[in-house]
């Protein structure tokens, strides 16, 4: 292997076999021998994938849930065996797949500290000398004499991400490492990051994340359908991949189907989706039955499907009152491409005064575009002033 490859993947395959029939015993297993028909089908989760990563490149691997990215993770830290194909690597290796693998739930967390790091190669005057760094940042410091069968599953996995990245690898892989804790340990994951890639140590890194792709890595590999799709620029990458969940969503996305009260519509040219880039323009329509009385203003809100609330406005601010059973919503999408929905509602006099109100009405997309370098949920309108 050329001394600049860390890991080179040739023609990579890997087959599960599914089973059909339940086996309880040997006489059963003899008999299913027997018979012609299998009594399982083969899954075939990778299929003839081939790269190379360079020492020091951080690089992410992305793709949909089912895709073969764990699959593929596994295979490289070792735990599976390649059906076809080959893996080489060229350095110590660290995975951190499964966090927390090899922790005994009947032993403290100080315990299992001394554990871990054993089975990571560290002696143990070395963990004595780091075991404060691994208590601190894992913000466990009250819970050490504490069994570890009493801590929450988040507590498990900081504890062992803590201790993981003392491990001497020069190549680390990390599967959704950004998942575990709450926003301040993920900071601190952030940090980890900021140091490997200083470092220049060898990272791949699957994460569903593409501002962690677009903001640390130097290359990425978008994985769908156990094939490798495309393999380059991580914003290409990204962008890719954001496209490949966009296109998927389309297919199920349809208008809001309430035959009574409140209906809202986006407007949109016929035969088409709703599906937009960001700065396009996009109308959302209220209409409601003639026989509902006293309407007099509206308000609409844009809901990111992830939970964020990403603007909302209404009509109370305007001199002229709604009068007639029909009123439209015009909005500029400064946002940042994703899946969104639309809520809404009618009123009357004052936003008190509720008359009729859809808390998740129809869907739409934004496209990601891939000269777009910004990052957030919004595209504000800006320029850079430079001399």
């Amino acid at each position: 292997m050329i001394d600049d490859v860390a890991i080179r993947v040739e023609n990579l395959s890997k087959t599960f076999k599914l089973p059909h029939e339940r086996v309880s015993s040997v006489k059963a297993a003899l008999i299913n021998l027997t018979r012609h028909k299998k009594g399982y089908e083969l899954q075939h989760v990778l299929k003839d994938i081939s790269f190379e990563i360079k020492k020091g490149e951080f690089v992410g691997i992305v793709g949909r849930n089912g895709s073969g990215k764990s699959t593929l993770l596994k295979l490289l830290a070792g735990i599976y065996e390649p059906t076809k194909g080959s893996i080489r690597v060229n350095g110590k290796l660290t995975p951190f797949i499964e966090l927390g693998v090899g922790f005994n739930p009947e032993l403290t967390g100080r315990e299992n500290v001394f554990l871990n790091g054993a089975l990571l190669g560290f002696s143990r005057k070395e963990m004595l000398a780091m075991y404060g760094d691994i208590v601190s940042f894992a913000e466990l410091e009250r819970f050490m004499d504490q069994k570890l069968k009493n801590y929450s599953s988040g507590m498990q996995v900081r504890l062992a991400f803590s201790i993981a990245i003392r491990a001497k690898s020069e190549i680390l892989v990390l599967d959704e490492v950004l998942a575990v804790g709450d926003g301040a340990f993920q900071a601190k994951c952030i940090d980890v990051f900021e140091s490997y890639k200083a470092e220049k140590k060898t990272v791949i890194l699957v994460t569903h994340d593409m501002e962690t792709v677009k903001r640390f890595c130097s290359t990425a590999i978008l994985i769908d359908d156990g094939r490798i799709r495309y393999k380059g620029d991580p914003i290409a990458t990204a962008s890719k991949y954001l496209e490949l969940n966009m296109a998927e969503e389309t297919a199920r996305l349809r208008k809001s189907d309430q035959s009574q009260g409140l209906q809202l519509e986006i407007k949109i040219p016929k035969n088409q989706k709703p599906a937009f880039k960001t700065g396009d323009s996009m109308t959302v329509r209220l209409s409601w039955p003639s026989s509902m009385q006293g309407v007099k203003n509206a308000g609409v809100a844009i809901i990111k499907n992830s939970g964020e609330y990403i603007y909302g406005a209404n009509t109370l601010s305007l001199k002229n009152k709604i009068s007639s059973n029909r009123t439209d919503y015009k909005i500029k999408l400064n946002v940042t491409p994703g899946k969104y929905f639309i809520k809404a509602g009618i009123f009357g006099k004052t936003d008190h005064e509720v008359i009729e109100f859809v808390e998740q009405g129809p869907e739409f997309i934004v496209n990601p575009d891939p000269k777009d370098l910004q990052a957030g949920l919004v595209r504000l309108e800006d320029q850079w002033v430079t001399k």
